[in-house]
């Protein structure tokens, strides 16, 4: 095209003689004008093909794109005519070959799949996934749901290995399986009613079961962060048998309370027997010591009193007592007198014909 534009203008140029002077007489009487430039349109046959180069450079550029970002929490997967390249590519700006490479991003961020009997709006969300709960069937047969939340991320040492192995689709055939297969064969050795009680017991033969499967599988495909038992949904006629059972329960201990109680009344009230009784057999203890004590002073003061009896010192209360005697003689002549026999000294009653002057001397 720029070539056809040199040969028309140079045809012209040779025809005219080239751009002339105007005369001054023609134009309308603006006076005299320069000459037109001669202009000369050259643009080459290397300088066009060079043009052309870098126009056809810059369009597979823009539609080839050779190449690729890859952002945080992200690997690429290089693939070079369907061959996956072993190491991963990191985050950054990575160039490949159009047409002969491809990169495939894969997420190693934290994934969650949820095995829930509901699905929630937040299982909705990128990176969480909702799954049926995983339903087993008890030692006895019977049905059981289980509630899972799994949470895992791909190992980014092997990504490359992983997908070259398992596929885009990885966690399907590895997270998924694994953790239905180990939650059918934990619930499995429990009867139905005993699995609250075993609750905790569960969720750690869940969670080491699941670890040691992925991690046995080759090049660790995938690094388990978290795994929580959720919820165990039984059966409702199980549900109604294990309320029934706790109720018994229930009655039981409050039986057991009311007898606890009855005999720590029955105890209280022996020991505040055994303290009344224990404080009269003190009392009695007492008053029997004070008897005996009183009784010993009077045996020994009897018997130093017997000790200080000398013949000389009856033979004086005999005659003090002789004089009394004669004394009740002499104011009444009719007394009557009796001798009381067994002691040193007798007793002596004088009896009167007047009851009222009656006198004792002893």
């Amino acid at each position: 095209m720029a070539s056809d534009m040199n040969d028309y203008f140079n045809k012209k140029k040779s025809q005219s003689g080239g751009f002339k002077k105007p005369s001054s007489g023609s134009g309308g009487g603006n006076g005299d004008r320069p000459d037109m430039p001669n202009v000369n349109i050259n643009f080459g046959g290397k300088g066009s093909a060079f043009i052309y180069f870098l126009i056809a450079v810059i369009l597979v550029l823009v539609l080839a794109k050779p190449y690729t970002i890859i952002e945080e929490g992200e690997r690429g997967i290089l693939s070079t005519n369907g061959k996956y390249q072993e190491q991963a590519l990191l985050p950054g700006l990575h160039f490949i070959i159009p047409v002969i490479q491809k990169v495939y991003i894969v997420d190693t961020r934290v994934r969650i799949i949820n095995y829930a009997s509901k699905i929630e709006r937040s299982a909705t969300k990128a990176g969480i996934t909702a799954k049926p709960a995983i339903t087993v069937l008890d030692k006895r047969g019977l049905p059981v749901s289980i509630e899972l939340t799994v949470q895992y991320r791909l190992n980014s040492k092997f990504a490359a290995q992983t997908i070259s192995n398992w596929g885009f689709s990885w966690e399907d055939k590895i997270i998924n399986p694994v953790a239905r297969d180990v939650v059918r064969n934990v619930v499995g050795k429990y009867d139905a009613e005993s699995l609250p009680q075993h609750r905790n017991k569960i969720a750690t033969e869940i969670d080491r079961d699941i670890r040691a499967k992925v991690n046995a599988l080759e090049n660790t495909p995938a690094t388990l962060e978290s795994i929580q038992l959720r919820e165990i949904l039984l059966p409702k006629k199980v549900k109604e048998q294990i309320e029934r059972v706790q109720v018994a329960k229930q009655e039981v201990q409050r039986a057991e309370q009311q007898v606890q109680r009855a005999k720590q009344d029955a105890l209280k009230r022996a020991a505040e027997a055994e303290g009344i009784a224990q404080k009269k057999r003190i009392e009695a203890q007492g008053i029997a010591d004070a008897i005996t004590i009183e009784a010993k002073a009077k045996a020994k003061a009897n018997l130093l009193i017997a000790k200080s009896l000398t013949e000389k010192l009856l033979r004086l209360e005999q005659m003090k007592v002789q004089g009394k005697f004669n004394e009740a003689l002499q104011v009444n002549k009719d007394a009557k007198i009796f001798l009381t026999p067994g002691g040193s000294t007798p007793n002596i009653w004088v009896d009167t014909k007047d009851v009222q002057k009656r006198t004792t001397a002893k």
